[in-house]
């Protein structure tokens, strides 16, 4: 067992065997299934399982695949729903985040900043220059998030050179949703999409449609760089 960080009553540790990948599946399946069907594809054994346990339960979970530069990001989850070729160019290491979901009732922002504590620590012993994945958003209305789309739209997409194409024959575009309200905006957005913008991370001009999860997808980069030293270093003071 690999213990990345402790902090409140929580800990962080990679996934050591069979039975952590079956809590996490069992996780995923409650938060991204309803509890209906089994969450797990081809990427799992592929992945490092991060998990987060309070007093021996799984509180949350994520996984992360790395890749050791954009030349390997066809082999990614996020692949089969962009064109990434604008990325392909990246010569350093990149991690992609997955699946991070939160058992429901454990509403502990702690459990957020140690996640991303955690994080830290993989990024700086791989060496990681970018972080990426695919923030995920509840159901297929697209109308019920119009607010948080107008807002990405407004603010943080990616810049020309870097900014992923569509892929998936389903799409929403941003263009279509403007005059974002602020407070509406953040209230309907996931936690994790939050902290990746505030720490200067930026996302694609469309969200794709995932029938099979039935939700929708936005991708998100984050170069470590963009991170203001401030908060990179509040992340590490965390972990001790």
């Amino acid at each position: 067992m690999t213990i990345i960080a402790e902090t409140g009553g929580l800990r962080a540790r990679y996934g050591a065997d069979a039975g952590d990948l079956a809590a996490a599946l069992a996780l995923r399946r409650r938060c991204f299934r309803a509890g209906r069907q089994p969450d797990a594809d081809a990427f799992d054994s592929r992945c490092t399982h991060l998990l987060i346990e309070r007093e021996g339960r799984l509180a949350a979970c994520m996984r992360l695949l790395d890749l050791a530069d954009g030349g390997a990001l066809a082999g990614s989850y996020s692949a089969q729903f962009y064109d990434l070729s604008p990325l392909a160019d990246y010569r350093a290491p990149m991690l992609e985040v997955g699946r991070f979901c939160v058992a429901p009732g454990q509403g502990d922002p702690d459990i957020l900043r140690l996640a991303w504590a955690a994080l830290a620590r993989h990024v700086d012993r791989r060496k990681v220059g970018m972080l990426f994945g695919c923030a995920s958003f509840q159901g297929l209305d697209a109308g019920r998030y119009r607010e948080v789309f107008a807002l990405l739209r407004q603010r943080h997409l990616a810049p020309a050179t870097r900014r992923p194409g569509a892929r998936a024959r389903e799409v929403v575009r941003f263009g279509r949703f403007r005059r974002p309200d602020l407070r509406a905006a953040l209230k309907r957005m996931p936690p994790l999409l939050r902290s990746y913008l505030a720490m200067g991370g930026w996302v694609s001009d469309h969200a794709v449609i995932d029938r099979d999860i039935g939700g929708l997808h936005v991708f998100t980069g984050l170069e470590i760089a963009a991170i203001p030293r401030a908060r990179a270093h509040r992340l590490r003071t965390l972990l001790g």
